[in-house]
């Protein structure tokens, strides 16, 4: 399967446990808990899919820090779906972390480098198929078995693991 920059739908499966899930930092620098909304589901496209993320509004700029420790998996740009993307894959390989939208990424930022959760990685921006000023990340967790490349995954939602996570570097 070609990769499309897009994290694979949900499956039709038997939900994911995320009882193993890491504890999250909030991925945009100023953000608290208190300011998020669940919109996982949400309708998108005009109702022709939905939301396996959650959108984390911020001004354009703000920094996006590692939610987690892990490594830098790929640096992706995806025209019409996530525009300017991360995809940083947990330090025991069950997890995938995908930050979309970005304005850029931050200074040395390479595919292959170790992060820790809280480091620099990018900024808020509006790439992609975000409306012009609509400056916001996408955030998206994964679910992943070993075989599994960087665009696959299981999606879970990421709200209520941010929610009860840590506040933004």
């Amino acid at each position: 399967m070609q990769p499309t920059g897009e994290p694979a739908p949900a499956a039709a499966s038997a939900p994911v446990a995320t009882g193993d899930a890491p504890v999250l930092m909030m991925p945009v620098s100023g953000v608290a808990a208190a300011d998020l909304y669940d919109s996982w589901g949400d309708p998108r496209g005009g109702g022709e899919r939905t939301h396996t993320g959650i959108d984390i509004m911020a001004p354009g700029g703000t920094l996006v820090v590692a939610a987690a420790s892990g490594t830098i998996e790929k640096l992706y740009r995806s025209e019409g779906g996530g525009g300017i993307t991360l995809y940083q894959r947990s330090d025991d390989g069950k997890w995938s972390f995908y930050y979309a939208h970005l304005g850029g990424y931050a200074p040395g930022i390479t595919e292959g480098m170790h992060v820790e959760a809280g480091d620099s990685i990018a900024y808020v921006g509006d790439t992609g198929n975000a409306a012009p000023g609509n400056h916001h990340l996408h955030f998206a967790v994964s679910a992943m078995q070993s075989d599994e490349g960087w665009w696959q995954g299981t999606p879970i939602n990421p709200y209520p693991l941010l929610a009860e996570g840590r506040s933004g570097g």
